[in-house]
Order: structure tokens, then C-alpha cells, then sequence
């Protein structure tokens, strides 16, 4: 067999219909955005000064909802986080970023999305802001090359979530997060009353209601918690193209899905030492070799190019090997034979890596085929 990368790709719901909710979504969305004020440069930039906090509570309620149904729906295992894609930290650049963008804030009244909600009902300050951004965007495109290196690799973190930084499991964060949460939009309410004088006396409940079920939820997430590599895994399953004769027609191609357990069965996940080896020289493919075997086996011998993680300490890697790589890489896990390589291959695919494979026969059979690194 070659490296067909479509081979071992996760199943994903690929429906036109999708397209369909997507649109759904925006639409909604820029409803939710107007409908709150969203596309009023005064009432944005009322924030900066107390009088008028909608911003902060009305995204920071979407952001906090957001995540309790995410991770909510993680622990429950209707989805692979791993295979949701998480925008790369540059620490760095994202600090000046941040503050650039944060003065432009300050002084038009608009962020991007607000600057098109405010251009689409007409207003001309919107729709200056958003030609200021084009420009600005056509700009920074044309002179990126002069502060390239700094741009792209200063602060460069990769795929880094919060649980990662402090260590604690994603459910307690996230109650944490929705407690604190909670406590700013009380104190948003709170200089709003001094400063903005607003009333809420006649506010609806409802408010209330909410809190305690973003709170209810958070807890509920908590409790559930992450589901192990070995949950995941059992519900991985893989679509491959393999082509079928039928009687003298042409073959047909044909689309199999298999779990993953299927794919050790019938030794799909396999690849023969010719085939890593020629990898190495295919400009389709961007061979990663993963040796799981320990470093005294590894210093004892290797195959060149390979890069050394224990097993032990695998899941510590999975973070970066889920960090943008390109789409034509594929990981091929080695050990000495076949029985390291396999529980390795099983934590990639529990962990979401795609396109991971097994060296067949591991380097017992690679020095048997080569006699040679």
C-alpha cells in the first residue's frame, strides 16, 4: 500500500446541509449583533468609560455558553476536541496585536465584526471603519515580509488551551471561568447603576434564571469531566477508498469505514519499511517517524530522522502534533517490533492525530529488510 492521506482521515459529517445551518448561524448572529446595539459606535465605546457595558456581557455570554455546551458535549463524547481546531498562540505578536487593535477600538467605536453589522444597516462611519480595515489588512500583507521572523516565531506557543497552562482538568476551568464570569457581569451592572445611572429595577427575571443554569451547567461539566484516550478511541472510526471488482466491469471505487480497532485487525494502519523509507523522498508526503522505544534503544539504534518519545511520555507531545501541521503530514510510530508502536498508535488516534500509521514489524524488521540505517 502507498500513503493515501485520505485513507485515515476521521469521518466527519460532510452534508451540503451544513452550509445551509452555517448561513443560518451568521444570519443570526448579525441579528443578535444589530438587535443589541452592536452596530452603534457610541454605545460600543461606552464601555471604555462604565456608562454602558452591553459589549462586555452581551459577548461574554456567548463566549461562556459557548463553551459550557463544547465541553459539555466533550465530556459526554459527541465531540473530539482534538479535532477541533484552536487558534495557534504567538503570545508576542498577539500582546501588540491586542493593543493595537484595542486603541483602534477606543477611538473608530468598532471592532471588525461590529464595524460590518454597523456597515450593513448603512451608517457611514461603519462602513469607513471597515474600508480602514481592508486597507489595513492590504497593508500588513504587503510589509509582513520585513518582520516575518519575529511575526511567526516570537511567543510562539502552538495550539496551548488554559488547562494546559495552570494544569487542572478543562471542567473545573471551566466552572471557574463561569464564576468569574458571573461576578463581572454583577460589577458591569453595578457601574452601570453609579456611573451610567441606569435602572434595572424592571429588568426580567429571566437574567437570574440564566445565571443559575450557566452555573448548573458548568457544574454538570465538571462532574462529567473528560473522557479518557481509551473512550475516544473506541469511537474513532476511518473512511477509506479502496476499489472493487465487480465481474469484467471496471472496478469501482468504493468507500469502507472501519473502527479503528478493524484497522489493526485487517492491518490497514501498517506501513512496510520500503514504504516509510520512500516516504522520506515523496514531496506528497511529510513523513514524521515517532520512536516510542526508550533512549537507551534508541541511542543504540535508530532510523535516521526519527525523533524520540517514550511512550511513557507521549500524551505529552499530542498538544504540538495537533498544532497546525501541514495536511500532507503523517506520523508513522516505531518500536522495536510491533507491540509499543501499536499502544502508540492507539493514543494518537484517541487523541485525534490524523494520518498515523505503524511501522510493520517495527526496526527488527526495518534492519532485517535494510541491514542498514
Amino acid at each position: 500500500m502507498n500513503f493515501p492521506l485520505d485513507t485515515f482521515t476521521a469521518v466527519s459529517a460532510a452534508n451540503p446541509w451544513s452550509y445551509v445551518l452555517f448561513g443560518a448561524i451568521g444570519m443570526a448572529f448579525g441579528y443578535t449583533l444589530e438587535s443589541a446595539g452592536f452596530g452603534d459606535s457610541r454605545k460600543l465605546a461606552g464601555q471604555f468609560y462604565f456608562r454602558e457595558l452591553t459589549v462586555l456581557k452581551v459577548m461574554f455570554t456567548a463566549i461562556t455558553v459557548a463553551m459550557v455546551l463544547l465541553f459539555g458535549a466533550v465530556g459526554l463524547g459527541v465531540v473530539d476536541f482534538g479535532q477541533i481546531w484552536v487558534n495557534p498562540t504567538y503570545l508576542s505578536s498577539g500582546v501588540v496585536g491586542g493593543l493595537i487593535m484595542g486603541v483602534g477600538f477606543i477611538i473608530g467605536g468598532f471592532c471588525p465584526t461590529t464595524s460590518l453589522a454597523s456597515a450593513s444597516t448603512g451608517r457611514i462611519d461603519g462602513m469607513l471603519f471597515m474600508l480602514g480595515g481592508f486597507v489595513g489588512a492590504f497593508l500588513f500583507g504587503e510589509t509582513e515580509g520585513f518582520f516575518d521572523g519575529w511575526y511567526n516565531h516570537s511567543g510562539y506557543f502552538g495550539r496551548l488551551t488554559l488547562d494546559q497552562v495552570f494544569g487542572v482538568p478543562a471542567g473545573v476551568l471551566v466552572l471557574a471561568i463561569i464564576a468569574v464570569a458571573l461576578f463581572m457581569f454583577w460589577g458591569a451592572e453595578q457601574l452601570e447603576r453609579i456611573i451610567g445611572k441606569k435602572d434595572f429595577s424592571r429588568e426580567p427575571k429571566i437574567r437570574k434564571y440564566g445565571a443559575i443554569a450557566l452555573f448548573a451547567g458548568a457544574a454538570a461539566v465538571m462532574f462529567i469531566g473528560d473522557p479518557s484516550i481509551e473512550d475516544r478511541y473506541a469511537k474513532v472510526s476511518f473512511k477509506r477508498t479502496e476499489m472493487v471488482q465487480q465481474g469484467d466491469a471496471a472496478p469501482l471505487a468504493v468507500v469502507h469505514t472501519y473502527t479503528a480497532d478493524e484497522m489493526l485487525q485487517k492491518r490497514l494502519a501498517f506501513v512496510s519499511p520500503a514504504e516509510a523509507f520512500k516516504a522520506r523522498f515523496n514531496q506528497a508526503v511529510n513523513p514524521v517517524y515517532l520512536d516510542v522505544r526508550s533512549e537507551a534503544d534508541y541511542n543504540l539504534y535508530h532510523i535516521a530522522n526519527a525523533m524520540n518519545v517514550p511512550l511513557a511520555r507521549l500524551s505529552d507531545v499530542i498538544p504540538d502534533l495537533l498544532s497546525e501541521p501541514p495536511a500532507n503530514t503523517v506520523f508513522v510510530t516505531i518500536s522495536n517490533d510491533e507491540t509499543a508502536a501499536i499502544a502508540a498508535w492507539k493514543v494518537l488516534v484517541g487523541s485525534g492525530v490524523q494520518n498515523a500509521y505503524i511501522l510493520d514489524g517495527g526496526v527488527n524488521n526495518w534492519i532485517a529488510s535494510f541491514r542498514q540505517g
